[in-house]
């Protein structure tokens, strides 16, 4: 027999036993249910990263360079790494010159800045990646330039500031773009890239560059008759290692396309449809002119010779390239006041 207090002591001893055997499920139970998800932080990068350099040339800024909106909080992005893909390839292509395109004129002894776009079409991030001078004139620039952060198919501009002679003539300097073990990368087909000026009236400059080069208010017109047979020799090229006939180069189609390359440089717009008319009036211009003769297909493109043709894979273009033509004509136009640079049209017949 247990007396009052003992009595009183087991029950409650019993009750706090019972409590603390609930209470123990119930933490177990809402520890096995309880999960935390983080959203990562995703920082969207912008279609341009440009270098800090303001282009101080040529009174252009391409319509397609917006400034970025101030943020309000710096997002933390994660840093590229040129390791990221052991087995990564390097590749670029120059997408124009956007300030000082070839055989611009500048004074003796002037400053300015040359600015370049570049797109990484290869796998590998670019991280420490830099421009160096590799030979050409004298026109102190700087022995190396970083370039801006990239992903694979994205698009920079780097910039440097250059300094002309003081002598009159026509002057060159040549550049490679360089990975972060100091290798030397592909511009395309090329092996560097290039900035090309001229001090004074040098008479003789356009006719040995095969460009021509005009100047109306603030804008630069010019014709790049190196880029025209570029283009010719890349896309036999490709149809040879298609097991196909070359084209022929046909100068009355290449006069045709030059006319509408320069219509759409200059005034701004790229279409196959003229500022005057529409495609099927310029094509039907061509065949009251060329009687027996008739355009069979027309493609265009922006940028540089190996951009054009980067860009003529990637679509149904390429169907051209490839196509049952015998005769080409290719024309190429630059204005610097223009949303792309350079402009091309080829025609087939």
């Amino acid at each position: 027999m247990m007396d009052g207090p003992t009595k009183q002591k087991l029950k409650t001893a019993t009750s706090s036993l019972r409590k603390k055997i609930i209470f123990l499920p119930i933490v177990l139970l809402l520890t096995s249910c309880i999960s935390v998800d983080v959203d990562p932080q995703v920082s969207a990068k912008p279609d341009f990263v440009t270098a800090t350099l303001v282009p101080t040339k040529a009174g252009f800024t391409p319509a397609t360079l917006t400034p970025s909106p101030e943020a309000t909080e710096t997002p933390a992005i994660p840093a590229l790494t040129g390791t990221a893909l052991s087995n990564c390839k390097d590749a670029a292509i120059l997408l124009r010159d956007v300030t000082i395109p070839d055989n611009t004129q500048v004074k003796a002894g002037e400053k300015f800045t040359k600015t370049w776009e570049f797109q990484n079409t290869g796998t590998c991030s670019w991280t420490n990646y830099t421009l160096k001078f590799s030979s050409g004139d004298e026109i102190k620039a700087p022995l190396s330039t970083p370039i801006p952060a990239a992903a694979p198919n994205e698009k920079v501009q780097v910039s440097m500031e250059l300094t002309a002679p003081t002598a009159d003539g026509r002057y060159a300097g040549y550049f490679t773009l360089n990975n972060s073990n100091g290798e030397s990368i592909p511009i395309g087909a090329e092996k560097t890239f290039w900035v090309k000026f001229m001090v004074g009236t040098y008479a003789s400059s356009n006719a040995a560059s095969g460009t021509n080069s005009t100047q109306s208010g603030n804008c630069i017109h010019s014709q790049n008759a190196d880029y025209v047979h570029q283009i010719v020799f890349l896309i036999n090229g490709e149809r040879i290692n298609a097991g196909l006939p070359a084209v022929t180069f046909n100068a009355e189609i290449a006069a045709f396309s030059q006319n509408h390359a320069e219509d759409m440089a200059f005034n701004n717009f790229l279409s196959h449809d003229g500022s005057d008319g529409s495609f099927g009036e310029r094509m039907a211009g061509y065949s009251q002119t060329h009687v027996g003769s008739y355009i069979s297909g027309e493609i265009l493109a922006i940028g540089t010779p190996q951009n054009a043709m980067d860009q003529w894979r990637m679509d149904e273009h390429w169907d051209y390239v490839l196509g049952n033509f015998t005769q080409i004509g290719v024309g190429y136009a630059y204005s610097s006041c223009s949303d792309h640079g350079g402009y091309f049209t080829v025609d087939f017949s």
